[in-house]
């Protein structure tokens, strides 16, 4: 029969019957059986197999089968999505055309050089060749300057998708970035939402994947892993000595042949030989083509795993050299500065505070009455476009317009400070004027615990778990409980209502100003364990729940639920004694090897409807410091702006956290502040540190100009009072008396409630290791019912039919007031299921 040969091979020699029969060896190399029988006998059967492979990649299908393997490697390449849309740019531009591609779990878009109104749409350019032709310069020119006219990308695999109405949906990734984009009909709607909702799905998936690869690879014993290696290099490099003999054999018989064919003497005997040996010499030179092609691949394959290990170590090693020099900064400007201020410290100071590395002074501070002057920069902005220029500033929609960045300086004076009325500060002061006791309730109140069991001491490696961590977010990393404290994020979120009396001393102030000058005072209690709690709170699962019911005493009760997984998301509602609190908590965090840092998303509220008045604010961001080396303490830092909503519109606080500096005279965890009524007129000054307590004083009179006012203030009252955990808190994780109580077991909650969670119970009851185990198991069982649901979607979406998302059992999606965006909202069904005990709606997630 004949055969074709492959490309790049030499064609079978003319005379055949001359080897009898023929077959077909690997390679592509028509030989008469005895030949073969040899080649089979001689050639190694790893080389053999290869051969098959050398074949397929001579002939251009390097995967060995279909051409059609090719096609689809090139259609990865095409974006999953494109197409043209609408987005929403800023209030003067509204809804602008943009170009958008969908492509590896990122959303880009563009704004092309050349108007978008002479381009044809898809339809006409595929109708009208004349019109093709006219426009394709102009089309490869804009295809050319995509790559560089990039306008803004959102990465998926955290990200938010929700519709607004039947041709808008908004992206987000939970307040950093945020996209408005308007299709140009419903179906173009659904067909957008359903790839993008794939994308994401596949998104999370390439991540957690990445993550899993990376960690097996930094986690591999090197000795095992180089041993391996080299037994496989050995056994290639065996098959090359094998196919060298071969080669140098049957060459050195070809040469003979050759020689002898020479002589003359029956010609067509030993045309017959030199045809055998010169196949003989092809089979071994393919061997051993196909053997190097196996040593390379080993090689290569090898390589970029020990490449990447290689890489890791390399951050590694860089991370620490930029930490150890980050130390030796900081060593020498502490020395200078100790030197410097010498003759000014305390006599009583340790000796012990030489051996801590740069640590935080201890609680307690308090403004002194030089701290009550002060200068306050305030940004110059207006409330109209507040909501949407805190989503713009973070890098949603506003395209690289800038923001009104013009700030105004006032001064503020202190007046008659020795005068102050004692009385009144008291009376404000007293924990006990404001907090509910035991003696003036009427109604028996539920005893409650107040303490944990201690906190064991396990010992831990933590450098084995930090150096893989550097530069990942903190919600993905795989944490130990050893770095926990016996409470979840749900729990830690309730206790921002410890001090909620100051929000009932702002239920019943009857002047605007000063009624938000109390609620900042409650922003600001919220912060104060910080000072000294350093655990991390346990992630809540999807579709965990927390309920605090404390009417009997406190006056108020909370439900919290995990409304999203990617990104981790809880709402929140609380209500009190003449006030109504709400807030969707997100945050972002990075671990940069030396510090945690966490900034908080999403808006909190508080409503008074009494008045009618609503204030919504968004929280500062908190840094954890010496996560390597020293004591760890917290410091929050940044920028608050809290202003009126509805009735109190016009009204604002901009209220400022000073980051913790050794170098500066202000006194450490300063926070102060200026409330400011419609007109931007200064009318109460806030002044206090964020681990002690807060002031407010009212503004008696204004001089100086107009761009630097000097406003004098009245006496000074306390609005809040750090209440100080007890002196034995150390051994509890420095848990408040609200904090021991809150994972106090109680009847009646729902199956989802945090107080059910198993590894939490058994870390509280000091069963780390146990506790440690299931968690691994809950988290393993939420990445179980993720998958679950994507299986679906795709499933959904391969059928052409909608999937519905993940919804919230007691929280709805409304539109927020004022913006586009969707939060999540109470809806009122809780306490009623809880009263029927119907706890059906529930899943089974522990």
């Amino acid at each position: 029969m004949s055969e074709t040969p492959m490309p790049g091979m030499a064609k079978p020699a003319t005379p055949t019957p001359l080897l009898g029969p023929s077959v077909v060896v690997p390679g592509g190399v028509v030989v008469a059986p005895a030949v073969a029988a040899v080649a089979a006998a001689t050639v190694p059967a790893a080389t053999v197999n290869a051969a098959a492979a050398a074949a397929s990649l001579a002939s251009g299908n390097p995967n060995g089968g279909s051409s059609t393997s090719v096609a689809a490697a090139a259609s990865q390449a095409e974006p999953d999505m494109k197409g043209w849309l609408l987005k929403w740019t800023n209030y003067l531009k509204g809804y602008q055309k943009r170009w958008f591609v969908l492509s590896k779990g990122v959303l880009s878009y563009y704004r092309l050089v050349v108007p978008t109104s002479s381009l044809p749409d898809s339809n006409s350019l595929s109708s009208n060749n004349a019109l093709m032709k006219k426009h394709s310069k102009k089309l490869k020119k804009n295809q050319a300057e995509m790559a560089h006219t990039c306008r803004g990308t959102i990465s998926l695999h955290g990200a938010l998708i929700h519709t607004v109405d039947s041709c808008t949906f908004v992206i987000s990734n939970g307040g950093t970035q945020t996209f408005h984009i308007k299709a140009a009909n419903e179906v173009e709607r659904q067909s957008w939402v359903t790839a993008l909702e794939l994308a994401k799905a596949k998104a999370i998936r390439a991540m957690e994947s990445d993550e899993e690869e990376e960690d097996n690879t930094a986690n591999t014993i090197p000795s095992e892993e180089l041993n391996l290696v080299v037994r496989e290099l050995t056994v290639r490099l065996e098959n090359l000595k094998t196919c060298y003999d071969l080669i140098t054999k049957h060459g050195a018989a070809l040469q003979r042949a050759l020689s002898e064919l020479e002589t003359g003497d029956d010609l067509a005997n030993k045309t017959k030989i030199v045809s055998e040996r010169a196949t003989l010499f092809r089979i071994s030179s393919n061997a051993m083509i196909n053997a190097c092609s196996d040593y390379l691949q080993t090689a290569q394959t090898q390589g970029h795993k020990w490449s990447k290990m290689l890489q890791h170590e390399r951050d590694q090693k860089l991370h620490l050299e930029e930490m150890v020099e980050q130390l030796a900064r900081q060593h020498s400007h502490l020395e200078q500065a100790a030197t410097r201020h010498r003759p000014n410290a305390a006599t009583s100071a340790s000796d012990d505070e030489d051996n801590e590395f740069y640590d935080a002074q201890e609680e307690g501070g308090s403004v002194t009455q030089e701290d009550s002057s002060f200068i306050l920069n305030i940004p110059v902005t207006t409330h109209h476009n507040h909501r949407r220029n805190s989503n713009d500033a973070t890098g949603s929609s506003s395209e690289g317009e800038d923001g009104n960045s013009e700030t105004q300086q006032v001064l503020v004076v202190a007046e008659n400070l020795d005068n102050m009325d004692v009385t009144d500060r008291i009376s404000v002061h007293s924990s006990q004027a404001l907090t509910p006791t035991l003696a003036n309730q009427s109604k028996v109140v539920r005893k409650r615990r107040t303490r944990v069991p201690d906190k064991p001491n396990y010992p831990l490696n933590l450098w084995s778990i930090i150096k893989n961590c550097i530069g990942k977010d903190l919600s993905k990393i795989p944490m130990p409980v050893n770095f926990n404290e016996p409470l979840s994020m749900l729990q830690r979120l309730t206790e921002d209502f410890e001090y909620s009396e100051i929000l009932d001393k702002a239920a019943q102030a009857k002047d605007t100003c000063e009624q938000l000058a109390y609620v900042t005072a409650f922003t600001v209690s919220s912060y104060s364990t910080t000072s000294n709690r350093t655990g991390k709170p346990f992630n809540p699962l999807l579709g965990e729940t927390y309920e605090c019911d404390r009417t009997d005493d406190l006056g108020w009760r909370c439900i919290n639920e995990q409304v999203s997984h990617h990104p981790p998301m809880a709402a929140q509602y609380c209500e009190g004694r003449g006030w109504r609190c709400w807030q969707e908590f997100t945050m972002t965090s990075k671990f940069r090897g030396k510090y945690i840092q966490i900034v908080p998303l999403g808006y909190a509220h508080v409503e008074f409807p009494a008045t009618g008045n609503r204030y919504t604010w968004r929280k500062v961001t908190t840094t954890v410091h010496n996560i390597i080396v020293g004591k760890l303490w917290v410091d929050n830092h940044g920028d608050m702006e809290i202003f009126g909503e509805r009735n109190a519109k016009g009204v604002k606080c901009h209220l400022k956290y000073l980051p913790y500096s050794y170098f500066t005279r202000d006194t450490q965890r300063r926070v102060k502040g200026v409330v400011m009524d419609s007109s931007n007129q200064v009318k109460w000054v806030v002044n206090g540190t964020w681990d002690s307590k807060i002031e407010i004083a009212p503004v008696t009179s204004t001089s100086g100009s107009t761009e630097n006012p000097v406003y004098k203030t009245g006496n000074y009252k306390t609005a809040w009072t750090r209440r100080m955990p007890p002196p034995d808190s150390d051994r509890y994780y420095n848990f408040t008396l609200l904090a021991c109580q809150l994972n106090e077991p109680e009847p009646g909650v729902a199956p989802t409630d945090s107080r059910l969670r198993p590894d939490q119970r058994l870390m509280e009851d000091g069963k780390w290791n146990e506790s440690n185990q299931e968690k691994l198991r809950l988290e393993e069982g939420q990445r179980a019912r993720r998958r679950q649901r994507e299986a679906e979607a795709e499933t959904a979406a391969a059928e052409g039919r909608p999937y519905p998302p993940y919804e919230p059992i007691w929280f709805g999606k409304e539109k927020e007031e004022g913006t586009d965006n969707l939060v999540h909202v109470y809806n009122g069904t809780y306490w009623d299921a809880k009263a029927k005990g119907d706890w059906s709606k529930c899943s089974t997630i522990f």
